[in-house]
């Protein structure tokens, strides 16, 4: 009806966004300080988010013109010094601007870091209680991590930079299609998200994560091929906005409900504008990557895109020059690429977000009939769009010059923050365990963020000198390995051999049928049987059985003491009897003397 009588705002055009950040302590691991540092902001702009160790900055709407874009820049940057400021008061917390926190662990996504507010616990609630068993990630890049968890707190390992365009009313149904054609190309370069839980996957893991992490789908739903809640949608729209909402009501169970107050229809026929709440709460449950909204502005009504794709990070200049690309791409769209259902088949378009989600700037797309990568399509097609579509909203020059010329930068060196938190893992991995890896990869983020450089700029890391430590009392908990190689005591000793010759490790766990720790392998028990008949000798045989264990809640240099006054290699970590994980001498060395 609204549609019909054609009463949306027309003649102006706005941008908004939300800034996704992660808390975290002065270790550089996640702080579940959030609902303090908020009390000590007192300020409007900053909200909770679904974890205990996320911040939500909502910057206030801008007419899309002249210099908003270096305004938003101006008020990001000073929002986040602010946060970070009353931040450093509380435990010398810290904000991090990043896809996926990477000193992120499994035992951070639990039932107690859920913000305790009703509307994150009944959804939980509900989704544990529709899906009808645990949560389950499967997600397979480089490294592959297959694990069972308990709640919907890994969606909060995703942290976004969320940007709004305000669309007129006759441009919608086009300008909407079009977001989802360019949505692979902009997602290439901006790619910020390669590694979850210390694991290398795909260059914006955010988008497989946040699909699986809130898909409720049960055996039943996906065999009659039901959508999941997270998705890039499943066709072009053909004539009206109204197919997205009538799909999402067909496919979709509503999850949360409220008081509602006003009759919609009554109140559009006294001359009134509806709140349109239903339709609010029920789309707010439904995450399409370009998200429809309606909303208003002092009164009168709206429609706009929201863009949820982009991550965090890396830099306040970075994710201003990926809302000015986007921004001018939607507001340079040509001519030819109207009825977009008339020029290519939606699953190429489709596949290409999955392609870019999983390969980055290294993507090479189907575009419009050509095979193209992903540098070559920016370069030479998509900045040229999006230059005029900014020139024709009067964006001041000097700003689209700065701003594009950062993306053309990353676009010809292949430089994203992906890539930088790839090379970078890999060159602190040689020298420092995993954990300490992480957490000197997220001291250098933090570093190289305050200095205000965009991503192009940013050297590669290499050292830890940034990440100051006292390491010796630091507790087990944040280096130990967690990546347990083990044997079970009725395995031949032939094969523990292999395992450790292949591993390069010096220590094995000996576990029995309930994996529960009966025993230690050592290097030296293997040569010890040397010239024996391997093929009759278990693990059991040989294996050291008087162990001495710790907890995690032990110190870096209490492990230390204790493996210098008993004369032994590594510490097995007990947590209720359960075998969690092992430090070893070396491990030991390396934290304490790097």
């Amino acid at each position: 009806m609204m549609l019909d009588q054609d009463i949306f705002e027309k003649g102006v055009r706005r941008i908004g966004a939300e800034q996704e950040l992660c808390l975290v302590d002065q270790n550089f691991r996640p702080s579940c300080n959030a609902l303090e540092v908020l009390d000590h902001l007192k300020d409007r702009h900053f909200t909770t988010e679904l974890a205990l160790f996320n911040l939500e900055i909502n910057l206030d709407p801008l007419e899309l013109n002249n210099d908003c874009f270096s305004q938003i820049d101006q008020e990001l940057t000073q929002l986040i010094a602010k946060g970070d400021a009353v931040a450093n008061k509380i435990d010398q917390n810290k904000i991090i601007l990043t896809g996926i926190l990477p000193t992120l662990r499994k035992r951070d996504m639990v039932f107690k870091n859920i913000t305790p507010y009703p509307r994150y616990k009944v959804l939980n609630k509900i989704l544990k209680y529709i899906r009808g068993d645990d949560f389950m990630l499967k997600i397979k890049g480089v490294d592959e991590l297959i694990l069972n968890h308990k709640s919907i707190l890994f969606e909060a390992c995703n942290t976004s930079f969320q940007l709004h365009l305000q669309i007129p009313i006759d441009e919608i149904v086009d300008k909407y299609n079009w977001a989802q054609a360019i949505a692979g190309p902009v997602l290439s370069i901006a790619a910020n998200s390669p590694l979850l839980l210390g694991r290398e996957l795909w260059s914006e893991t955010r988008i497989a994560l946040f699909q699986q992490s809130v898909d409720l789908r049960n055996r039943s739903y996906l065999l009659r091929e039901q959508k999941p809640r997270v998705s890039f949608g499943s066709n072009w729209i053909k004539d009206s906005v109204i197919e997205l909402y009538q799909d999402d009501i067909v496919r979709y169970t509503p999850l949360l409900t409220t008081d509602f107050k006003e009759d919609a229809v009554a109140k559009l026929n006294r001359g009134e504008i509806p709140k349109l709440e239903a339709i609010g709460v029920h789309n707010g449950t439904i995450y399409r990557w370009n998200r429809l909204c309606y909303g208003q502005t002092k009164g009168i009504p709206h429609m706009r895109i929201e863009n949820r794709y982009i991550p965090s990070g890396p830099s306040v200049k970075d994710e201003v020059a990926n809302a000015m690309f986007w921004v001018g791409l939607m507001e340079g769209m040509p001519e030819k690429y109207k009825k977009l259902d008339q020029l290519i088949p939606f699953n190429e378009v489709k596949g290409n977000f999955v392609n870019a989600a999983r390969t980055g700037i290294n993507t090479f797309f189907n575009w419009f009939g050509k095979g193209i990568s992903a540098k070559r399509l920016i370069l030479t097609e998509l900045l040229p769009i999006a230059y005029n579509g900014l020139v024709k909203c009067q964006i001041d020059l000097k700003d689209i010059h700065f701003y594009l010329d950062i993306i053309e930068k990353r676009a010809e060196t292949r430089y994203t923050g992906a890539q930088w938190i790839r090379y970078s893992n890999s060159a602190l991995k040689k020298k420092m365990t995993k954990d300490i890896a992480n957490a000197t990869l997220t001291a250098h983020m933090y570093k190289n963020q305050k200095s205000g450089k965009p991503i192009h700029e940013w050297k590669i890391a290499k050292d830890n000198h940034v990440l100051n430590l006292d390491v010796g009392l630091t507790k087990l908990e944040k280096f130990m390995t967690t990546e347990v190689f083990v044997v079970n005591e009725n395995d031949l000793v032939e094969l523990v051999a292999k395992i450790m010759e292949w591993r390069n490790i010096h220590h094995i766990p000996v576990v029995d049928d309930k994996n529960r720790l009966t025993g230690l392998i050592t290097k030296t028990n293997i040569l010890a049987i040397q010239g024996q008949d391997t093929n009759i000798i278990v693990a059991k045989d040989i294996m050291v059985k008087k162990i001495i264990t710790v907890d995690s809640e032990t110190s870096i240099e209490e492990a230390n003491s204790i493996m210098l006054e008993q004369k032994i290699g590594c510490l097995p970590i007990l947590e209720r009897g359960d075998l969690v994980g092992i430090v070893t001498k070396r491990d030991l060395d390396k934290l304490l003397y790097t």
